[in-house]
């Protein structure tokens, strides 16, 4: 099936546009505080060099957005589609990240719920990969409706850190508000 994985996705609360690759100072900025990546597997990625490097890969995976908060215009943070599997037809959404500013304030949920009612036109299961400390995404992830069903080893071009895979299922997914 043929679909597009950067559409640009939009309502009341945030933007979700297609991340460019003039968008990297922006991002930088918002992703250059530290506290941002305290539980993540990768915890150094507030440093512009190893920012770069997932900034590229974004850039690479053609399913990446900058998030935008509609109220102030600014920059709230990143998310991306990847990983399309057409046999399992299933897809991931992850690498996601916000501004300490939008901690608690819902902006997750809205992007995690554009991004899944729109996806779920296309495929049957989303999955989320999320560090084994990262327990702010844990229950995040598990305030969405995905269950965790199993740890493995991340062995991407950054540091091989375990993870738990979190699924869930289009006939699972309630996208009523």
């Amino acid at each position: 099936m043929k679909f597009s994985i950067q559409n640009i996705l939009e309502d009341e609360k945030v933007l979700l546009l297609p991340l460019e690759e003039t968008d990297f100072d922006n991002l930088y900025e918002v992703a250059s505080d530290k506290k941002i990546w305290e539980q993540h597997p990768c915890n150094d990625r507030w440093k512009r060099e190893v920012f770069k490097i997932f900034f590229d890969e974004a850039i690479q995976s053609k399913g990446a957005f900058k998030i935008i908060d509609k109220s102030t215009g600014e920059i709230a943070g990143s998310s991306r589609f990847y990983n399309y599997n057409e046999t399992d037809h299933s897809i991931v959404i992850g690498f996601t990240f916000f501004a300490v500013k939008y901690w608690g304030k819902g902006m997750n949920p809205s992007v995690k719920k554009l991004m899944m009612d729109y996806i779920f036109q296309y495929v049957d299961k989303i999955y989320f990969y999320v560090g084994a400390y990262n327990f702010r995404s844990q229950i995040a992830v598990t305030r969405l409706g995905a269950k965790k069903i199993k740890g493995e080893e991340n062995s991407g071009s950054e540091n091989s850190k375990e993870n738990f895979v979190y699924e869930i299922h289009k006939n699972q997914y309630n996208n009523t508000d």
